[in-house]
């Protein structure tokens, strides 16, 4: 190798290994942010949900987080590394790796070491050399200047990114997450945060509300264990010999401290060890011991009371509490759907989550409008849930035991009898194969609810007669909830002004329907919606008339006829406008807890709207009449169906009127006034016998913690009462007082504390108030027609009283109300006859028929003659 040659060579060599270290840092830089990228690509890829709800055409989504920026930062960084080509990628290889090798190598041959290299060494030199000068022309003119520059990007660090620039053509990221779609946005998590948590709970409702029943059903189980074991805990062991024909002697039980059955179930095999008593006798007592408790649990009741908060029941309360909630919430199996299909990306979001990368064919918009409303529904549910958990369930309870009822006797966990009232076998047979949709029901119904509804439906036309506080509303809104399920959309309900905001109200709170209110000023706006767009429409009997033209020919799905003894009247014009609607819709309800006041004969015209045909060659005996209008009657009473509800007690208080009331008596007698009979006893205010009793009641209502509903058919006697009660007084409510008002006033009662009294007169609470909160109920006065105190009766004794309740008859000696007495005592036994039990059609004898006027005529009579049988009844009179 001449001069030039090694010249040429040293230049190589030292050039060599100064690019060398830069090419080996650059490399080393270039391969970092490399690997940190793809392990940041991958990260993120790994973390992508693909969703395609029902009725889209699907999103890529990425949930982006603390954390995340970091991730972000370094991809972005390997996408912002300058591209290099293929020759230069070999090129920096070849600096990075090779050269240093070579060049230290070819050094071998210059200066002084080229002397002390020789045979393979000095060959290996020579092959680096010539590598090292041919690659050399590779490295380009300016390779310094080349290196220099991607050396510059090692010491520039890979900077965190925020999320919302994830999705930036040079961040890289919209290739790992499956290419460009027609919409990538990157757009805020904000209220998606509790999805993670929410969403589980929803997508899992139907699952979670069977596990919920059968948690139900096995609490149930525990509060009747805990009824035999303490039965048996009060059962002596003498009525083990009963259990058996054997005899047995348990004489050695006694003196070993054995004295009840529960104690011989609890010693198990040890009762062998017990002195005087064989492993023979022991067996036989272990199985008499069985067959009592075995006995005893299928006659156990289950049975919820807040004056024995035990533990077992407490559980059953929030185990119905719980599965009522979950069950309600599967009920929406859409949302359940959409909510399991949602379920990855759930997953994905949790508390850091704050941006989604969303590519798809529609907007992120659109993601988020299917994902908002049901995060709302998830995390409403998970918070019914904390709050069934948090809550004393006996406060909820005691609130609303009607519905911890329903739940029991839908688990079948509450005896009801007489579920099926008088119906033939073969209706109730097809009744029991009805199948009742739920879905836009959102109570629960007990077992001889549902059974009205499907007898309804299955029928079609009916009268529902149960008695007053057994439901015959949710009866109904189960029946519109059903054909709605159906297809059916256009719904009338026609009741009283009184009952038209509860209408409104439990439509509203009980059923997935729109109510609509044909009432007030905007009722012409309402009916147009009504007409358009569907739902349950509610409106007055007077009303009735002025929407009579709108209605008139338009097709309703079905008709609720409520307080059906409004239009008893055939001859009544809204009875005729009420008979025109039946006889053009397919199903009707007609609704009464008194279809026979008076006249049986008004009872039969309810029936004759349905089907006429159930009159004709009709026979005059009660038997007859209920068998022809059992298909389309059904009554149950309260005492066949709520074997729950507490003891009604019903005292008629007989009081010797004071002489002032007698005074004021005998006017009225004189005077030929009925009226001014019947409310004579409170004319004299503090001195009336009545009222000064009532006082009493009053007082030890408040010492028992009662409330207490005052009942008159006069304002004046109100007036009285209101004004000597003692403690806190509600009311006058009279039939002036607006439907708002009086249920406000009910409500400020209900949460008044024991010894509050509601003054109220008898007709404008008859229908659509209910007061649990009472129960001690006062009539003033006997009134003419027995449901009249029925009703007033059962708007305290109803589904959810959880007290007995009290029923304090006023009653003045020798006088009007003994006659009364007497002759509602007749109306009753008619009401018995024909209308009570459910069982077939028609009307019945006249003899039954007394109406008002002619029941005033002879009483008036009858007192005249008592009080003055020396004056000629016709003389005072007068001409």
């Amino acid at each position: 190798m001449d001069k030039d040659e090694r010249a040429r060579l040293e230049e190589a060599v030292e050039q060599g290994e100064r690019l060398a270290q830069v090419a080996a840092r650059v490399a080393g830089h270039r391969d970092g942010v490399g690997a940190a990228a793809d392990a940041a690509g991958a990260a993120l890829a790994g973390r992508l949900t693909h969703l395609r709800p029902t009725g889209t055409s699907g999103w890529r989504v990425l949930a982006l987080g603390a954390g995340d920026e970091v991730l972000l930062g370094r991809l972005s960084a390997g996408g912002s590394l300058t591209t290099l080509t293929d020759a230069q990628e070999q090129t920096l290889d070849d600096l990075a790796h090779e050269v240093a090798g070579a060049a230290a190598s070819a050094r071998s041959l210059l200066g002084m070491r080229r002397l002390v290299t020789f045979g393979a060494r000095r060959e290996q030199a020579r092959q680096s050399a010539r590598w090292l000068l041919e690659s050399r022309h590779s490295w380009g003119a300016e390779p310094e200047r080349w290196l220099a520059a991607l050396d510059a990007e090692g010491r520039e660090p890979a900077l965190p990114l925020a999320p919302p620039a994830a999705l930036h053509p040079e961040v890289g990221l919209i290739g790992l997450l499956g290419g460009a779609a027609p919409h990538e946005e990157v757009v805020a998590a904000d209220g998606l945060h509790g999805l993670g948590v929410d969403l589980p709970v929803l997508a899992g409702a139907i699952s979670r509300a069977e596990e919920a029943r059968h948690g139900a059903l096995a609490a149930g189980e525990g509060v009747r264990d805990l009824a035999v074991r303490r039965l048996l805990a009060g059962m002596p062991v003498d009525r083990l010999r009963e259990a058996t024909a054997e005899r047995l002697r348990v004489t050695a039980l006694t003196d070993a401290g054995i004295t009840t059955v529960e104690q011989v179930i609890e010693r198990g095999s040890r009762l062998d060890d017990v002195p005087g008593v064989g492993p023979v006798t022991a067996q036989r007592m272990r199985g008499a011991a069985q067959t009592l408790r075995t006995l005893a649990h299928d006659d156990a009741p289950v049975r919820l009371d807040p004056q024995d908060r035990t533990p077992e029941a407490a559980r059953l309360l929030v185990s119905l509490h719980t599965w009522e909630v979950l069950r309600q919430a599967a009920k929406a199996t859409d949302v359940v759907a959409l909510a399991q299909q949602l379920l990855p990306l759930a997953e994905r979001v949790d508390a850091r989550t704050t941006h989604l990368a969303v590519l798809g064919a529609s907007p992120a918009s659109d993601l988020l409008d299917v994902l908002t409303p049901v995060r709302e529904q998830a995390a409403a549910l998970r918070d019914a849930l904390d709050r069934v958990g948090r809550a004393d369930p006996w406060e909820d309870f005691t609130a609303r035991p009607a519905l911890y009822f329903a739940l029991l006797s839908e688990l079948g966990l509450l005896e009801e009898t007489g579920t099926h009232g008088d119906l033939p076998e073969e209706v109730v047979e097809a009744v029991r194969a009805q199948e009742l949709d739920p879905t836009y029901l959102e109570v629960s119904l007990r077992g001889y609810q549902s059974f009205a509804a499907r007898f309804a439906l299955v029928q079609e036309k009916v009268v529902i007669g149960d008695e007053m506080g057994l439901g015959k509303t949710i009866e109904a809104l189960a029946v519109l909830a059903h054909r709605a399920s159906e297809g059916a959309r256009w719904f009338l309900v026609v009741c009283p002004a009184a009952v038209m905001s509860n209408w409104v109200r439990e439509v509203d709170a009980k059923t997935g329907l729109e109510p609509r209110r044909l009432h007030g000023a905007g009722r012409q706006d309402e009916l147009a919606r009504w007409r358009s767009d569907g739902g349950v429409a509610v409106t007055t009997y007077t009303t009735l008339g002025s929407l009579w033209e709108d209605l008139d020919g338009f097709e309703v799905d079905a008709l609720v006829v409520d307080e059906a003894h409004y239009v008893k009247n055939p001859a009544a014009q809204r009875s005729r406008r009420v008979a025109r609607l039946i006889a053009r819709t397919q199903h009707v309800m007609l609704l009464t807890g008194t279809p026979l006041e008076n006249r049986v004969g008004e009872f039969a015209a309810l029936v004759g709207y349905l089907r006429p045909e159930l009159l004709e060659g009709l026979g005059g005996s009660p038997l007859d009449f209920r068998r022809r209008v059992a298909p389309v009657y059904l009554r149950r009473n309260t005492e066949d169906v709520l074997v729950e509800l507490p003891e009604l007690v019903e005292v008629q208080e007989w009081l010797e009127l004071s002489p002032a009331d007698q005074g004021a008596y005998r006017d009225a007698v004189v005077s030929g006034n009925f009226m001014a009979m019947r409310r004579a006893a409170f004319v004299s205010g503090a001195r009336s016998a009545k009222l000064a009793h009532l006082v009493e009641i009053v007082e030890e209502a408040e010492e028992n913690g009662r409330r207490v509903l005052v009942f008159s058919s006069f304002r004046d006697v109100l007036d009285q009462v209101a004004a000597h009660l003692p403690g806190r007084v509600f009311g006058p409510l009279t039939g002036s007082v607006p439907p708002a008002e009086r249920q406000r006033v009910v409500d400020e009662f209900s949460r008044a504390e024991g010894g509050a009294a509601l003054v109220a007169q008898i007709q404008a609470v008859g229908v659509g108030l209910n007061i649990q909160a009472a129960s001690v109920v006062v009539l003033c006065e006997p009134q003419l027609k027995p449901t009249t105190e029925w009703q007033a009766i059962a708007r305290a004794r109803r589904m959810g009283q959880l007290q007995s309740v009290q029923v304090h008859r006023l009653l003045g000696e020798d006088s009007v109300d003994e006659r009364l007495v007497e002759l509602l005592g007749d109306k009753t036994v008619a009401f018995e006859t024909y209308a009570r039990v459910s069982e077939t059609a028609q009307s019945a004898p006249e003899a039954y028929d007394v109406s008002e006027a002619d029941l005033a005529r002879r009483v008036v009579a009858a007192e005249r003659a008592r009080l003055f049988p020396e004056v000629d009844a016709p003389a005072m009179m007068g001409p």
